[in-house]
C-alpha cells in the first residue's frame, strides 16, 4: 500500500480486545512495508557500521606504506557511502509510508464505526475521546507501527557488528560484545515507571480534552448562564495537571536518556584503556585499535532506537487502548442483516413499548423522560444502543425489534432500516459548506429545496447567512460554519428540520425538533410539517402543545410503556400524568381543579359542556 492508494478500500476487521492485540493487528496487515523498512534499514546500518573498519583498514595501509590497499579501503568507504545515502533516504520514504498508512487505517476504521454506531456512539463514549483517539492517538498509534521495523533493523546491526569484533578482534571484542547488551538491557529497569508516567500524563490529556470539547460545544448556553468563567478555571487546572504530568514524564525519559549516553561513554573508556594496553605490548595493531574505538563509537546510533521503541510503547500503548475501547464498540443488532436490502411500508409499531404509528398519519409521542425518548426514538430508527430481550405480544414470541409493514427493521441491513426509517435526534449536526451542500443529501426528489425551507420556517436564517457571506446573492451558496456556530439554537434546528424533509423519508422520527423555537414560529412549522408530510408516516417526540395539537394521533409514554393514547385536546382532560406533562401542571394546582370539577356535581351536562369549552378558548389563549 502506497499513500497514494489510500484510503483502503476495505481497512479490515481490527483485532479490539486489548491495545496489543489491536498494535499486533496493525503490524500484521503493514508485513509487506515492514519488510522493506527492515531491508533499507539494514542496508544504512550496515554500511554505517562497516565505515570503522574501512576506517582501521586505511591507518594500517599507511602504516604499512600499502598504496593498493589505501587504494581499495577508499572505493569500500565511497561504496558505503553510497549505500549509507541510499539505505537512509529509502528507508525514511518507507518508513513515513507505514506511518501515514497505519493512522489511515485507524481513522478508517474509526470513521466506519462513528458511521456504524451513530447517535449511540456518544451514549457510550465521551465525545471528547473520540476527537483525541482520532487526532493525537493515530499519529502516536502510527509511530510504534513504523518504529518496529527500524528497531528490529538495529538490533539485528548490533548483533551482526558485536560477531565481527570478536571474530576481528577477540580480545576487545569480547569486552564489546558483553558491555553492548549492558547498555540495552540497562534501562528496563526504568521504564515500567516511564510507561506508568506516560499513561498517567495521556489519561489527563484525555480529560483535559474532553473537557475542553464539551465546553466549545456548550459555550452557548454557558454564555446564557454566565458559567463561563467556571469552565475556564475548570480547564485551567485540568490544563495545570497536565503540565506536571508531563515535567514529570519528561523527568524519567531525560534519566533514561542520560544513561543511554552514560554507559557507552564508561564502555568507550573500557575498550581504549584495554586497547592501549595490548597495542603498547604488541598483540594488537593500531589500525585494530581505531577499528574497534571507531565500531563502539558508531554503534550508539542503532543504540538509540532502543530508547526509541521504548517511547513509542509507552506513548502509544494507552493510545492503542483507548482506540481498541471505541472500535470495540458494537451495534445492538448485526449491521448486515438477516434478510434481503427491501424498502417496507406500512404502520411503525414497537412491539416493547406497544407504540403504533399508524401508516399516513402524524403520530405525537409524549414522554416525562428526554432521555427515554432519545431511546425510544433510536429503537425505532431500528439502531437501539442496547439489544431488546424478547417479548409476548398477545401471547406471540416477538424478538423486541421494531416492526414496518411486519417486517422487523432489526433483521435489515443497515442501509435498508435508515432509508425507511430517517431519525433526526434532538442535537442534529451542521456541517461546515454552503446551505446547498448542506441540503445536498440522499432524497426521493418529491420534495424541493424550496419546500422544505419554507416548511421548516426557515426564511430568516436565510437572511442571516446571505447577510453574514459576502458576495453571496443566491441564499443556497451562502456559508454555514463549523457545526453552525454562528446561527442560533433554533435556527439550526430549522435547517436541520429542512435537511430532514427534503429526504422524505418513509417514516421520518423527529425527536423535539422545535425545542429552541419561539411559539409563533413552532405554530407554522406544526402546520408546515403537517401539510409537507401528508400521506407519509411521521413520528414527533415534543411535549409542545402547538405540535400536539397539530397531531393526527397523540401516545403518552410512561415507564417504558404506552399509558394512554388520543388526540391533544381529549388527553388534556382526561389524562392527569399527561396534563402534568405538557402543562407543567403541579400536584397542588391540579388538586385544586379536581376540587373545583367536584363542587359542580348538581351542574347540568349542558352547563358542564359550556364550563369546558370556555376552559378550552382559555387554553388555546393562553
Amino acid at each position: 500500500m502506497q499513500i497514494q492508494d489510500l484510503p483502503y478500500p476495505d481497512p479490515g476487521v481490527p483485532d479490539a480486545r486489548s491495545g496489543p492485540r489491536f498494535l499486533w493487528w496493525l503490524g500484521r496487515n503493514q508485513l509487506g512495508g515492514q519488510f522493506k523498512a527492515l531491508a533499507w534499514g539494514l542496508l544504512h546500518f550496515v554500511a554505517v557500521s562497516a565505515l570503522p573498519f574501512c576506517v582501521g583498514m586505511a591507518v594500517q595501509a599507511v602504516i604499512d606504506r600499502s598504496g593498493t590497499r589505501l587504494a581499495l579501503t577508499g572505493g569500500l568507504m565511497a561504496l558505503c557511502g553510497a549505500c549509507i545515502a541510499l539505505g537512509e533516504t529509502m528507508l525514511h520514504r518507507t518508513a513515513v509510508t507505514n506511518w501515514i498508512t497505519a493512522a489511515a487505517r485507524v481513522q478508517q476504521l474509526l470513521a466506519r464505526r462513528t458511521a456504524l454506531l451513530g447517535s449511540a456512539l456518544t451514549r457510550r463514549v465521551a465525545a471528547g475521546e473520540v476527537v483525541a483517539v482520532s487526532t493525537g492517538d493515530v499519529e502516536k498509534i502510527g509511530w510504534f507501527v513504523e518504529a518496529v521495523s527500524r528497531f528490529t533493523a538495529a538490533a539485528l546491526t548490533v548483533v551482526l557488528v558485536c560477531v565481527g569484533l570478536v571474530v576481528y578482534q577477540p580480545a576487545l571484542g569480547v569486552i564489546v560484545a558483553v558491555g553492548v547488551p549492558v547498555l540495552a538491557l540497562a534501562v528496563l529497569p526504568l521504564l515500567p515507571r516511564a510507561t506508568g508516567r506516560a499513561d498517567a500524563q495521556r489519561e489527563k490529556a484525555g480529560r483535559a480534552t474532553e473537557l475542553a470539547s464539551d465546553t466549545v460545544a456548550g459555550l452557548r448556553v454557558l454564555r446564557g448562564i454566565g458559567g463561563e468563567e467556571l469552565f475556564l478555571d475548570r480547564y485551567r487546572r485540568a490544563s495545570q495537571e497536565v503540565r506536571h504530568a508531563a515535567v514529570r514524564s519528561a523527568r524519567m525519559w531525560s534519566l533514561i536518556a542520560a544513561i543511554q549516553v552514560l554507559l557507552p561513554g564508561l564502555l568507550m573508556i573500557a575498550v581504549v584503556w584495554r586497547g592501549v594496553l595490548l597495542a603498547r605490548d604488541g598483540r594488537i595493531d593500531v589500525g585494530e585499535l581505531v577499528t574497534v574505538y571507531s565500531a563502539v563509537m558508531l554503534l550508539t546510533y542503532p543504540l538509540r532506537h532502543f530508547e526509541e521503541i521504548a517511547m513509542a510503547w509507552s506513548f502509544s500503548r494507552p493510545s492503542a487502548k483507548r482506540a481498541a475501547r471505541v472500535l470495540a464498540l458494537d451495534r445492538a443488532m448485526d449491521s448486515d442483516g438477516s434478510r434481503a436490502a427491501q424498502a417496507p411500508s406500512g404502520d411503525l409499531y414497537d412491539p416493547a413499548t406497544r407504540l403504533l404509528a399508524p401508516a399516513g398519519r402524524l403520530t405525537a409521542v409524549v414522554c416525562g423522560d428526554p432521555d427515554a425518548a432519545g431511546l425510544l426514538a433510536e429503537r425505532l430508527g431500528g439502531h437501539p444502543s442496547e439489544r431488546t430481550a424478547e417479548v409476548s405480544v398477545e401471547g406471540v414470541a416477538s424478538s423486541g425489534s421494531v416492526l414496518l409493514g411486519n417486517v422487523p427493521l432489526d433483521e435489515l441491513p443497515l442501509d435498508s432500516a435508515r432509508t425507511a426509517v430517517l431519525v433526526q435526534d434532538k442535537d442534529p449536526v451542521l456541517l461546515s459548506g454552503s446551505l446547498r451542500e448542506l441540503l445536498d443529501v440522499p432524497a426521493s426528489g418529491r420534495v424541493s429545496a424550496g419546500s422544505a425551507l419554507e416548511a421548516a420556517q426557515c426564511g430568516d436564517v436565510l437572511d442571516a447567512l446571505t447577510q453574514g457571506s459576502l458576495d453571496v446573492e443566491d441564499p443556497m451558496d451562502a456559508r454555514i460554519t463549523e457545526r453552525g456556530r454562528s446561527l442560533s439554537g433554533g435556527q439550526r434546528q430549522r435547517l436541520a428540520l429542512a435537511r430532514s424533509l427534503i429526504t422524505d423519508p418513509e417514516v421520518l422520527v423527529l425527536d423535539e425538533p422545535t425545542s429552541a423555537v419561539d411559539s409563533h414560529t413552532e405554530a407554522r412549522i406544526a402546520e408546515g410539517l403537517r401539510t409537507l408530510r401528508a400521506g407519509r408516516t411521521t413520528v414527533v417526540f415534543t411535549s409542545s402543545p402547538l405540535l400536539l395539537d397539530h397531531a393526527d394521533r397523540v401516545v403518552l409514554v410512561h415507564e417504558g410503556r404506552v399509558a394512554a393514547v388520543g388526540t391533544h385536546r381529549e388527553l388534556v382532560h382526561d389524562e392527569p400524568l399527561y396534563r402534568a406533562v405538557v402543562t407543567r401542571e403541579t400536584e397542588e394546582e391540579a388538586a385544586t381543579e379536581a376540587a373545583a370539577r367536584a363542587s359542580l356535581g348538581d351542574v347540568t351536562p349542558d352547563d358542564e359542556a359550556v364550563l369546558n369549552g370556555v376552559l378550552e378558548e382559555i387554553e388555546e389563549t393562553a
